[in-house]
């Protein structure tokens, strides 16, 4: 859902072209107590702000952005930029949080993958020490022989064969 947060009255009158434009549904809240309402009740993908409305109320606006959680803020004047510019400025806004949560991604799974690679490393470490223990009972052999292959495996399917 997308919530659209302005005073001026063709923001309600347009709720139609705009669910047509974005191709999901529209909400329209007219001052900032009822945008954050809106908002703790049901999770938005963008909230849309009007640039004189906000210029208005500075702290309010302040609060309101507290509130957004993954909800894409996107600042227009809806007096002057009609919906398509509008559609235009929402769909820029949306592909950069796309991408700015790729690259997140990306470089939280680069972080888990280090992270395993030198606990794996550890335990081949561990496990090669142990094999290198003298009269080592054959069972505990075969143990430590499976756990050397396990992480062996676990390395293989993270890519960085140790």
């Amino acid at each position: 859902m997308i919530l659209i947060v302005s005073s001026l009255l063709n923001a309600r009158h347009s709720l139609e072209a705009f669910q047509d434009a974005f191709g999901e549904p529209v909400a329209v809240c007219s001052d900032f107590q009822e945008a954050a309402s809106r908002l703790m009740k049901q999770q938005c993908s963008a909230v849309i702000l009007d640039q004189l409305l906000c210029e208005t109320d500075l702290d309010a606006t302040e609060d309101l952005l507290k509130q957004l959680g993954s909800a894409v803020p996107v600042y227009v004047n809806l007096a002057i930029n009609g919906i398509p510019r509008i559609g235009r400025e929402l769909r820029f806004a949306l592909q950069r949080r796309k991408r700015e949560l790729a690259m997140i991604r990306k470089e939280a799974e680069q972080a888990l993958r280090h992270e395993l690679r030198d606990r794996i490393t550890a335990m081949l470490l561990s496990c090669e020490l142990t094999l290198r223990t003298p009269h080592l009972p054959t069972e505990a052999v075969a143990r430590v022989q499976e756990v050397t292959a396990l992480a062996r495996d676990l390395s293989t399917r993270l890519g960085s064969a140790v």
